[in-house]
């Protein structure tokens, strides 16, 4: 876990419910889902495998240790998961040093939390090397910390990596919204006790309680955000 500015739980708006807000980042804040399988099937091919496009909705979201390892089953190339995990991330850190893009509405929303002095944390099954590419381009301001997949003992889906973003911000996490794109990344926040909003990249998910999906990152501003964890 890497701390950008100190945590900010006393700054929440007197009288919100809402004491801070975890993001996800693949997908969620920026348009990345599609890098990956992009770089695992390219990956492949060169091992001499071709991937089924249905295996990408079962590798979306998750660590790379289990989305590389089914693939490694799957397929049953010849490569260890460590060998793989090294491909994949040079490849990944490749395609977004050429370009990345950001997922409508997410530098708005960014800054408007910052504005109103909102703890933020971004929560991402990425590893710190790519995690730390990334914020060049999303801001590192905005995060008061950040939690990587490599750095928690068990990543999305368990709930792990929420308690910990909501621990170090000082946050109560049935008073914490989560942002998420996945289904395992849902499943986390909501095994954590988080509000969650849901914005499909790959992938429905359902409404639920505790749980509600929009479109898109323009829908969401820090007025919806407080209605979700309204007292």
């Amino acid at each position: 876990m890497t701390t950008t500015v100190p945590a900010l739980g006393t700054q929440t708006a007197e009288g919100s419910a809402l004491q801070a807000v975890l993001l996800d980042m693949d997908g969620t804040l920026v348009d990345t889902e599609g890098f990956w399988w992009d770089v695992e099937v390219e990956v492949f091919a060169g091992l001499g495998h071709a991937l089924d496009d249905s295996w990408r909705h079962v590798v979306v979201g998750g660590p790379m240790t289990r989305s590389a390892g089914f693939l490694i089953e799957a397929t049953g190339a010849d490569i260890t998961l460590a060998e793989l995990t090294v491909l994949l991330n040079d490849g990944f850190e490749d395609r977004i040093g050429r370009t990345l893009p950001l997922m409508p509405g997410a530098t708005r929303l960014l800054a408007e939390l910052a504005a109103h002095g909102i703890p933020t944390a971004l929560v991402s099954a990425s590893h710190r090397r790519i995690i730390d590419r990334i914020l060049t381009s999303l801001g590192p301001q905005y995060f008061s910390l950040t939690v990587a997949g490599d750095e928690v003992e068990r990543t999305k889906p368990h709930p792990d990596p929420y308690l910990l973003a909501a621990a170090g911000l000082g946050a109560e996490p049935a008073r914490c919204a989560v942002i998420e794109d996945t289904a395992t990344g849902v499943a986390a926040a909501e095994a954590a006790g988080c509000h969650v909003v849901a914005v499909p990249s790959v992938a429905p998910i359902a409404p639920a309680v505790r749980r509600t999906v929009v479109a898109s990152l323009e829908e969401v501003d820090l007025p919806f955000l407080r209605g979700l964890v309204a007292l």
